[in-house]
């Protein structure tokens, strides 16, 4: 079988490993384009309902980490806030964020950064299609359903996607969906795994789970995917709000659920720093939408 890279288009495509699902219970085999960088799972599994059921949500699914209904229910006692704070604060050092500002968070999930930046008095609304979407209606976040996305075309100073393009088996679609309902100077920002510190050996990363993580990618990958569909990527690197992300993310991994004191007696910003300097988060593109033909 001859392998198309879904980024860049080459057929330079090398093994990059196996790893076995914990839901699936099969192997799935991984791939890397000696072009751009890209590295993806061959052979994804797109039984959706059962990947995102309702026991995903809940933390008993894929991905042991996370529990949507805890942060939806709960969000002044779940350490998620730290990130909702940190990416509120980093995308104000890239648009200036004000009652006006018209901000999507693309893939929102239960949507716990709407409801921040709405309580920052910015103008946001989300979108998902996952199971807990009835949930954050039901709490009162704002969630456009897909034909108020189609019509939504040049609206948005502000995308945000935290952790979703992992997720997507076409990359490119995803990305042009979402430059579509970007304003001409309007910003998407992304969060997602760094693949640069684990070349040639994906297969030991633990951010590979391959019934939901499927595209990985590099900070050049990464650019080269938003030029493609006709964004400009600029590196604003570890901007202020990052040391947050990053106090998040690992609190996360270590099955912290909730703030405690001991975590937050600990230097964030330095250690931020460092584990920065050896999983390089903050290195990946944000992009800006200037060409206003292309379509």
């Amino acid at each position: 079988m001859t392998l198309t890279c879904k980024v860049c288009t080459s057929k330079e495509i090398e093994v990059a490993g196996r790893v076995h699902g914990r839901l699936a219970g099969r192997v799935f085999d991984l791939a890397h384009c000696r072009t751009c960088r890209h590295s993806f799972v061959v052979d994804p599994w797109t039984a959706f309902d059962r990947i995102y059921s309702e026991a995903y949500y809940r933390g008993k699914g894929a991905d042991p980490y996370v529990d949507y209904v805890f942060e939806l229910e709960h969000p002044t006692y779940t350490v998620r806030q730290y990130e909702w704070r940190g990416l509120i604060r980093a995308i104000s050092t890239l648009v200036p964020l004000s009652a006006g500002t018209r901000w999507l968070d693309f893939g929102c999930g239960n949507g716990g950064l709407v409801r921040a930046a709405r309580e920052a008095h910015i103008d946001t609304v989300g979108y998902d299609t996952g199971w807990i979407t009835a949930s954050a209606s039901e709490a009162g976040i704002p969630l456009l359903g897909p034909d108020e996305l189609a019509s939504a075309h040049g609206f948005f100073d502000v995308v945000t996607a935290i952790e979703v393009i992992e997720h997507a088996i076409d990359p490119i679609e995803m990305l042009e969906t979402i430059r579509r309902l970007l304003k001409p100077g309007g910003v998407l920002f992304m969060t997602t795994g760094n693949s640069r510190p684990f070349r040639g050996r994906l297969d030991t990363w633990s951010y590979v789970i391959p019934e939901i993580h499927v595209s990985f990618f590099e900070p050049q990958t990464l650019a080269t995917a938003l030029a493609r569909v006709g964004l400009t990527p600029s590196f604003p690197g570890f901007v202020p709000g990052f040391d947050q992300i990053i106090r998040y993310k690992v609190l996360k991994n270590l099955g912290v659920r909730e703030p405690q004191l001991w975590e937050r007696l600990l230097p964030w910003p330095l250690l931020a720093r460092a584990i920065d300097a050896r999983l390089a988060l903050s290195a990946h593109p944000v992009g800006r939408r200037l060409d206003v033909s292309h379509e």
